[in-house]
């Protein structure tokens, strides 16, 4: 599997194709129902899911090392997420800054254990075993343009997380047990 887009649309792909500003939300945090409840399917071309596109882009850049946002944890039950993982030290590859709407993984194979945080549980993290290699099909906000992405490493697992958000679920559902979860670190 190449870590190609299946167009060029995705690479050219900016939050300026939004045509409008995006609000920095508040991000919730578990035990918040809208967490745990699985999000509705969204019309990527509808006024009210191009603005909350741009939220999450917005809201995902002033939060210091956020590389995906989901709209359940700004209150939203719908399927719809940013990814960034381009300043991320794991990254191996990525295309840029995204939005994908009712996202899901067509393709997966190989399996790795990775240590995972999230916003809306701040003081965990956990090991959660994902597909190192996946494609994940989707579609843009604003146009509906329907995109294929394939994608490995640090990315594949930013999708998953983030499509899992989408699907009622956090880190925390996937890990193996009580074991595989960590107090989280400060980093200064």
């Amino acid at each position: 599997m190449s870590c190609e887009v299946s167009s060029e649309v995705l690479a050219a792909w900016s939050e300026h194709d939004l045509g409008l500003p995006g609000r920095v939300l508040e991000v919730v945090t578990a035990p918040a129902p809208v967490l745990s409840s699985v999000g509705e399917l969204v019309d990527p071309t509808a006024a009210d899911v191009v603005q909350l596109a741009a939220d999450l882009v917005a809201t995902m850049r002033v939060s210091p090392g956020c590389v995906g946002l989901a709209a359940p944890q700004v209150g939203a039950g719908v399927k719809l997420f940013s990814v960034d993982v381009a300043a991320h030290p794991k990254t191996r590859i990525h295309h840029g800054t995204f939005v994908l709407c009712n996202a899901e993984v067509v393709e997966a194979s190989r399996n790795e254990k990775a240590r995972e945080g999230c916003m809306s549980v701040p003081d965990l993290t956990g090991d959660v075993k994902r597909a190192t290699r996946i494609v994940v099909r989707g579609l843009l906000p604003g146009s509906g343009q329907e995109v294929t992405v394939a994608t490995d490493a640090f990315e594949a697992r930013a999708l998953q997380h983030e499509i899992d958000h989408c699907d009622g679920l956090l880190f925390l559902d996937r890990v193996a047990g009580a074991h595989a979860v960590h107090a989280r670190r400060t980093y200064l």
